[in-house]
């Protein structure tokens, strides 16, 4: 049994037998934190993953069913936080999932520097808004701009609390591939593959999916594009596999 307040509801996490805490006013997992857990790579027996901007621990989840290494999300807002410990709890993932709740910019300090070998993060994607224009959901609002961290902010914070040689992945919008790239570099994180995922055939590109190597040589690598709807308007088979499993 979970224990639900408000508007929470109990979903199945898609292709996993999971469930996952969700709240339609405060959060509910997206397709790119699906990518996200997807695209990034991860270690299949051991080592240390930090996912940062966790929501409700939809990635840790997510993660969590293709390696069996220690698993450590972060998050700012309680109300989240606390969904995330209800659906690591109901899923009986305590034994691998850790969440704490707090400032990603404070992690370095908390958790020591050089300390994980992947490291994922579904950030706010826009700049804040001036206040006239930001939602008046707090949750939503804090969950989609920039108000309480920074594009820079969340690359330095996960270099600094990455090994050298760990695998750093990012989900974001295509049109600040530039800045984010030329963060990774100065934060000494090396671009080395980019996927770029569209509504559909014909339409640009909507979604960024990049992984650097903190240290790594420059070589980067452009991976096909991901199509999410065929021409009817249902998903590709690309899109149906990550969702729904192979079957």
């Amino acid at each position: 049994m979970v224990d639900l307040t408000g508007d929470e509801r109990l979903d199945y996490l898609l292709a996993e037998d999971l469930r996952i805490v969700q709240s339609p006013s405060v959060f509910a997992f997206s397709l790119d934190a699906v990518l996200l857990s997807k695209f990034a790579y991860m270690p299949i027996q051991k080592g240390k993953v930090l996912d940062l901007c966790s929501g409700n621990a939809v990635i840790p989840l997510l993660l969590s069913t293709r390696s069996k290494a220690d698993i450590t999300g972060v998050e700012i807002q309680e109300r989240l936080f606390q969904m995330a410990e209800k659906s690591i709890a109901y899923n009986n993932l305590q034994n691998q999932i850790k969440m704490i709740h707090g400032d990603l910019k404070d992690m370095p300090g908390v958790l020591g520097h050089g300390k994980f070998d992947v490291i994922t993060c579904n950030p706010p994607y826009f700049k804040t808004p001036k206040k006239d224009e930001q939602n008046q959901n707090e949750h939503l609002a804090i969950a989609r701009h920039e108000i309480l961290c920074t594009l820079e902010d969340v690359i330095c914070a996960t270099s600094k609390l990455a090994r050298m040689g760990a695998k750093i992945a990012f989900v974001h919008r295509p049109g600040r591939l530039l800045e984010i790239t030329e963060l990774m570099k100065k934060y000494k994180i090396e671009p080395k593959r980019i996927q770029l995922v569209y509504p559909k055939q014909g339409k640009e590109a909507n979604t960024l999916l990049i992984e650097g190597i903190k240290g790594g040589q420059p070589d980067l690598k452009i991976l096909p594009p991901l199509f999410v709807y065929d021409q009817n308007n249902e998903y590709t088979d690309e899109v149906k596999e990550i969702l729904y499993g192979k079957h």
